[in-house]
């Protein structure tokens, strides 16, 4: 018997995404105000999120993610969230194990796990208030494919993962779809910089030879694909790599893509 159902189409409305001022948070920021959402443009550096806002007509909103009261304060100042796009994040450090700071291991793990925790325990009464709901949380390959040098990240990241594989089981029978998007090699402004403390060299070489690394532009439009799907229809984790890029340790750098 044909199921005579019509499926639902999400209706633009609110969304709020994290780590605005830079990146895939500004990228996604901008392409969901492009789709008609009324975005909340949330980081920590303001006059970044102001230029956004004027670009965009985003709502700034200056927030640190790992301030428990901060958050809770942002929270209760909407009125509504339809889609909450956690990316406040980022990696420190490129040492081993055996190296590593346990400071950047902390830090990490507070800003791309403790971040996404606690905003979106803020957020989830609002959306599961609403006709429904999305929670889209942007991890990485690490996120279940460890490396060399990337102890640290990797375990937050795997940490996020989980956060959401279990937050998607724990809101079943709920209209509220968990989404992740796990990007590999993205090239953009600050994060290889951020990671190696600053050395334009080392963190230019990061991504030397590869014809075509993916941009923050082709992850938000990987994010607004899934935001935009019927609300029945749930992408439990959309993995995106560059063509060059056919696995974690798998990487071509030479001209690939025919002019």
């Amino acid at each position: 018997m044909r199921d005579e159902r019509k499926a639902v189409a999400p209706v633009a409305g609110k969304a709020v995404v994290t780590g605005a001022s830079s990146g895939i948070g500004a990228a996604t920021a901008r392409r969901l105000a492009k789709d008609g959402f009324e975005v909340v443009a949330v980081a920590r550096r303001t006059e970044r999120l102001r230029r956004l806002a004027e670009e965009t007509g985003a709502r700034p909103y200056a927030l640190d993610v790992t301030d428990d009261e901060a958050v809770r304060r942002f929270a209760a100042e909407l009125d509504s969230c339809d889609v909450l796009v956690n990316n406040a994040g980022g990696a420190l450090g490129a040492e081993s194990v055996a190296e590593a700071d346990p400071a950047d291991w902390e830090r990490m793990y507070s800003v791309n796990v403790l971040g996404t925790l606690r905003v979106t325990q803020a957020l989830l009464p609002l959306l599961r208030a609403g006709r429904g709901g999305t929670v889209v949380t942007v991890t990485s390959t690490a996120a279940f494919t460890a490396y060399e040098g990337g102890g640290g990240y990797c375990a937050a990241k795997y940490a996020e993962r989980a956060l959401s594989e279990t937050l998607r089981l724990e809101l079943c029978g709920e209209p509220v779809r968990v989404i992740e998007v796990a990007p590999g090699m993205v090239r953009t402004e600050e994060f290889a910089l951020n990671r190696m403390r600053g050395d334009a060299e080392r963190a230019a070489a990061v991504y030397e030879n590869v014809d075509h690394p993916l941009t923050a532009d082709d992850v938000a439009e990987c994010v607004a694909l899934a935001v935009g799907l019927p609300q029945h229809v749930n992408v439990d984790r959309l993995v995106v790599r560059p063509l060059a890029q056919a696995a974690q340790h798998k990487l071509h750098r030479g001209p690939l893509l025919r002019p």
